[in-house]
């Protein structure tokens, strides 16, 4: 396992992050620090009871999704892959093949749910023994198109994210508040892509901004 770990400036100078208290704060960095080269962590409450952390540390990280937690009490740092890039000479792939089994790549790299098990810890919630039966109509509802799949609106931090790797400007906020505003409908349709409608935003805004630009570079003209 590396000895050394990168963190990404995209996460931890976002708001979402430095929002948080110091303390939590401080458990993100030894619980990155301790992780495997996957970003699995065995311990996390040792690790909690060893920097002094509380437990509220570990909700509120796992609430505002730094790390996603196993029913197994293993966890997982959400932008690991953003965070780390390990040479394969020097990469050693995870004992926890169970829970990486869970887990799929979203367009940013960062770890995101595959199927339910994975939780906060407030509300822990696996398909356990009893419901293996059910693991392959879960798989089909995983794989299927996304137009089938059930909407889930983006957090703040999602959508910084995307716009932040896009380079296009939005207002995430803005682009929050609105669609709050609208019960995330398009039109009259529910929405089913709110990575799509981030892209509208920003070609709408490209259009705008040559407008604008046309608009000056004639009034310009016209004073000439």
């Amino acid at each position: 396992m590396a000895e050394r770990r990168m963190f990404a400036k995209t996460i931890i100078d976002s708001d979402a992050f430095l929002d948080m208290p110091l303390s939590t704060q401080a458990l993100y960095f030894h619980l990155a620090m301790r992780a495997d080269d996957e970003g699995f962590v065995n311990n996390p409450k040792k690790i909690q009871r060893m920097i002094g952390a509380s437990d509220d540390d570990c909700r509120i990280l796992a609430s505002k999704r730094f790390i996603l937690t196993f029913q197994s009490g293993i966890i997982v740092i959400k932008h690991w892959k953003i965070h780390n890039y390990i040479q394969s000479d020097r990469f050693k792939e995870t004992v926890y093949l169970e829970e990486k089994t869970m887990l799929a790549l979203d367009d940013n790299k960062a770890y995101t749910e595959r199927i339910q098990d994975v939780s906060t810890l407030d509300t822990q919630y696996s398909i356990g023994k009893d419901s293996i039966v059910k693991s392959s109509i879960e798989k089909k509802v995983a794989e299927a198109p996304l137009s089938c799949k059930r909407f889930v609106k983006p957090t703040l931090e999602e959508v910084k994210e995307y716009c932040l790797n896009r380079k296009n400007n939005i207002d995430a906020q803005q682009f929050i508040d609105f669609y709050e505003s609208k019960g995330w409908k398009v039109g009259n349709q529910s929405m089913k892509d709110w990575k799509a409608c981030v892209r509208t935003w920003e070609q709408r805004n490209k259009v705008e901004n040559k407008s604008t630009k046309i608009a000056v570079a004639s009034k310009y003209q016209r004073e000439e």
